[in-house]
């Protein structure tokens, strides 16, 4: 059996932590009114009854993670679709689904609601430890629920050393067959809409490698995921941060996060559409394995990045914000004069969240740049423009 005692710091709970951490979560106040909120069809106590019986974390998972998220996608997402699951079951071994980032929890719980649906083994899961930091009791949650700690906010010494530790983590995890595993393209979520992949990133999975190039992205079975919002969570929030950090160092609020983390879950999604990509393929491995240095990274890159691309859905508020930042028509076929005034209304209505001394108009034009970009990303992957001007 490999020696996983390097990655204690960093890993799941095993069975026998979750249920020890559940139970603890299970005496939390806030339960009851959680599960009020959450299963309205079961008695108050279900939520804490369910943590205090479940005895393995596959339980936890089926118990409760499942039908909270089906709860949300039941009842804040209008129509809920996705294709390419396919290519997840066509997989030999393990992999790493590279998928964009939109929303800090929903991105990977919808995807192993579609996982749990379809009988394929749920991921685990990446995680910024700016999320454990939070508290506790939301670390009990996080690594009960398969979440693997990823280490921000640190010196570069400390990144790189601890860099190593979860990109050995992560190919160990796969080649084992122990585990798939969900991971974001960047660190953080997209805030403007635009989903590329962070060249970092896919050092930091190399790092671990010691085969050639080619071999060491091989054997991760890379598989892109897009998953595309018709209203995106937390839009507003990230349109103040954008604006904010024009002029100073964006910082967030000690429970910023938890609070983003809620008003996800929450908030009407309208349409939500997951695309599961076709894995890279080892001819376009080996093309980037031919390039110098950094361009082999460069060349994978694009790689992901075109299939999250051409794989995200455009709705019809990409459409109608593309055309209103533009002021065109180029895409009015695809919408009607009340999907505007529809749009316009919910983007007004969203502006007078945040604090009136942001300047509106520019709040205004980031806001419509986020539905908007989505567009523009199709369209340079179509001219073979860069994706992002950098």
């Amino acid at each position: 059996m490999a020696d996983i005692s390097e990655f204690e710091s960093i890993c799941p709970y095993s069975d026998e932590e979750a249920v020890e951490a559940l139970h603890k979560v299970a005496n939390h106040p806030a339960v009851l009114a959680i599960s009020e909120y959450l299963f309205p069809d079961e008695k108050m106590t279900y939520l804490r009854d369910a943590l205090k019986q479940v005895n393995s974390i596959d339980e936890f998972q089926e118990a409760v993670m499942n039908k909270a998220v089906n709860w949300c996608i039941d009842h804040t997402i209008h129509n809920f679709s996705y294709d390419g699951i396919s290519y997840i079951k066509g997989m030999r071994g393990k992999f790493v689904a590279m998928s964009n980032h939109r929303d800090i929890i929903l991105d990977p719980a919808i995807t192993q609601a579609v996982f749990f649906r379809n009988g394929i083994p749920l991921t685990e899961i990446c995680v910024g430890d700016n999320l454990i930091k939070q508290s506790k009791t939301v670390e009990y949650l996080l690594r009960s629920n398969r979440m693997i700690k990823v280490i921000r906010g640190i010196s570069a010494r400390e990144l790189y050393l601890s860099s190593q530790v979860l990109s050995k983590y992560i190919r160990q995890t796969i080649t084992s067959g122990k585990a798939s595993i969900w991971l974001a393209q960047r660190q953080g979520r997209t805030k403007d809409g635009i989903d590329t992949t962070e060249q970092g990133l896919l050092k930091m999975l190399d790092m671990s490698g010691t085969k050639s190039f080619k071999e060491n992205f091989l054997e991760l079975n890379i598989i892109p995921l897009s998953i595309s919002y018709e209203y995106e969570p937390c839009d507003i929030r990230k349109a103040r941060e954008i604006l904010i950090s024009r002029t100073q160092k964006y910082v967030k609020s000690h429970d910023e996060d938890m609070h983003s983390i809620v008003m996800g879950i929450r908030q009407d999604k309208g349409n939500v559409h997951l695309n599961f990509g076709l894995p890279l393929t080892e001819d376009e491995i080996e093309i980037a394995s031919r390039c110098d240095k950094n361009d082999r990274y460069q060349s994978i890159r694009y790689a992901v990045d075109k299939r999250v691309i051409a794989g995200y859905h455009l709705w019809k508020t990409n459409y109608i914000a593309y055309d209103l930042v533009n002021h065109s028509y180029k895409y009015s076929d695809l919408y009607k004069h009340e999907d505007v005034e529809a749009f316009t209304a919910y983007t007004e209505h969203r502006l007078d969240k945040v604090e009136r001394k942001l300047n509106r108009e520019d709040l205004r034009e980031i806001f419509l740049r986020i539905y908007a970009n989505p567009v523009v990303s199709k369209e340079r992957l179509a001219t073979g423009e860069p994706l992002r001007q950098e």
